[in-house]
């Protein structure tokens, strides 16, 4: 037991810490400590994800093969952590000056973290879903922070019965698999699998089971849920289901792919290929009538993840370390990207129409610029890094025998560069408005902003290690 313990320490940490801050702070000054609480969450979210990155030894499992610890479930802790604490002390500012910073957003926060954690080192359909529920339940809450909006309540609401729904076709995929192999475990699926085949019911199962985990990373034709809670959800709680959750939810379809079903790639490949497509198309095409800047980044992140698909549709070691890759990119260019957003405000109320933008540029040209490099970045123009983000996909796709799937990802890439663009153009070349947005106040954002666009220029020479780092974690989890 003390060694199965000390393999799940990082999580036992920090669930110990999110239930003991939560205690103290309903026992003492509530949410005084709010501000406290924030980046005391975003001080462990580092230091365990430095912890995590620079410990990292052999593949190790605990509890029977409940939970696995390898070079690929640190990879995606580490971003998840990156991710969760760059979003939170960026929100800090935002949700204080609205009367949102009450002391259980980060806790539920730290919460989700745990949940997400767990996901990515699944070795078992129970730990998977225990993983999964601990992240939505405190997502739904969140969602719904602000109480006194319709919206946000509305988000809530949307989110929690579409999530409930793709729990119930995970559950009952997983009872499937269960019943025509005989274990929940993935390395016993794997075996079954690979001496027996997959029969019919087996095959229903692993298709419901990849239509939960498309809900959960808002897959075509699962994605229904995405636009209204992004557009109802506070900005900050929007941004941070843009980043962490995504990366957790894509290393768990690539874990139970590769792990569970890994002897069967081509009874799955050719499904994941099909999601990747609609939601690349669909992204790209729905988000053209948009201009709620919140909803055309909810069509923007749908795109994405069926790029993200393309890597796993591929089915080889290349296709895992390119989604990996392109998931720790994409995070990088939403988070500065949401800054953005955050600071979009007149008269100290937020704004999201993206015609208020109108020559932006000449207010403010050093935010203007960074925006432009971070949507240049994620309508994959060379030659900055969200480019590479995607030729690495397109090329996994490509050398696994999907051309006609890269073809279509160029295709929509082009379709797609319409939305970022034309914010660009508002930005430098639209009508100035008399209602102008006001000057940035916060430097924390500017911060994060500026720093995302330095990564996304910079970070050509060479993807700062993270190459290399995508391969060894990919090459753990494909053998």
């Amino acid at each position: 037991m003390s060694a199965d313990l000390n393999i799940i320490l990082p999580e036992i940490l920090l669930s110990v810490y999110a239930m003991a801050a939560l205690l103290f702070a309903v026992y003492t000054t509530k949410d005084k400590l709010a501000s406290v609480l924030v980046w005391a969450t975003s001080a462990i979210f580092l230091a365990l994800a430095f912890w995590i990155a620079t410990t990292g030894g052999a593949t190790q499992t605990a509890f029977n093969g409940m939970f696995v610890d390898d070079g690929f479930a640190r990879f995606a802790k580490v971003t998840i952590l990156l991710s969760a604490a760059a979003v939170l002390l960026m929100s800090e500012g935002y949700m204080a000056r609205r009367g949102l910073l009450k002391f259980e957003f980060p806790l539920l926060v730290a919460l989700a973290a745990v949940g997400m954690m767990m996901m990515v080192s699944a070795g078992d359909l129970m730990a998977l879903y225990m993983g999964l529920e601990l992240q939505s339940l405190s997502l739904y809450v969140v969602a719904s922070l602000r109480r006194d909006s319709v919206k946000s309540t509305e988000a809530g609401l949307k989110y929690f019965v579409l999530g409930a729904l793709s729990s119930g076709l995970l559950l009952y995929g997983a009872s499937l698999v269960y019943g025509y192999t005989g274990t929940t475990l993935f390395s016993g699926i794997i075996a079954v699998t690979a001496a027996d085949g997959v029969s019919v019911g087996l095959l229903i199962g692993l298709v419901l089971l990849i239509s939960g985990l498309a809900f959960k990373v808002s897959a075509v034709p699962f994605h229904m849920w995405t636009p209204d809670v992004y557009q109802g959800a506070p900005t900050p709680i929007t941004a941070f289901f843009a980043t962490a959750p995504k990366v957790a939810a894509m290393a768990l379809f690539a874990r139970v792919m590769h792990d569970a079903f890994g002897a069967s790639i081509a009874d799955w490949s050719q499904v994941l290929a099909l999601l990747s497509l609609l939601s690349m198309f669909l992204g790209a095409v729905a988000a053209i009538g948009q201009t709620d800047i919140k909803r055309l980044m909810a069509y923007s992140s749908i795109a994405h993840m069926g790029y993200a698909l393309m890597g796993l549709a591929a089915g080889t070691l290349l296709g895992v370390q390119a989604m990996l890759i392109y998931m720790a990119i994409y995070v990088t260019m939403n988070v500065g990207t949401f800054a953005f957003i955050l600071s979009m405000e007149r008269d100290g109320q937020p704004v999201t129409d993206i015609r208020s933008l109108g020559m932006y540029s000449k207010r403010e040209p050093g935010k203007a610029l960074a925006m432009l490099v971070l949507l240049f970045s994620l309508a994959g123009v060379p030659p900055l890094v969200g480019f590479f983000g995607k030729l690495y996909v397109l090329r996994a796709a490509y050398e696994a025998g999907l051309a006609w799937l890269a073809v279509a990802g160029v295709i929509a890439s082009v379709i797609g560069a319409f939305y970022y663009l034309r914010i660009v153009f508002y930005m430098y070349f639209g009508e100035d408005r008399e209602d102008a947005l006001d000057g940035g106040k916060s430097p924390v954002l500017y911060g994060f902003l500026m720093a995302s666009a330095v990564v996304m220029v910079v970070g050509v020479v060479n993807l700062f290690g993270i190459e290399g780092a995508a391969a060894a974690a990919a090459a753990t989890l494909v053998n």
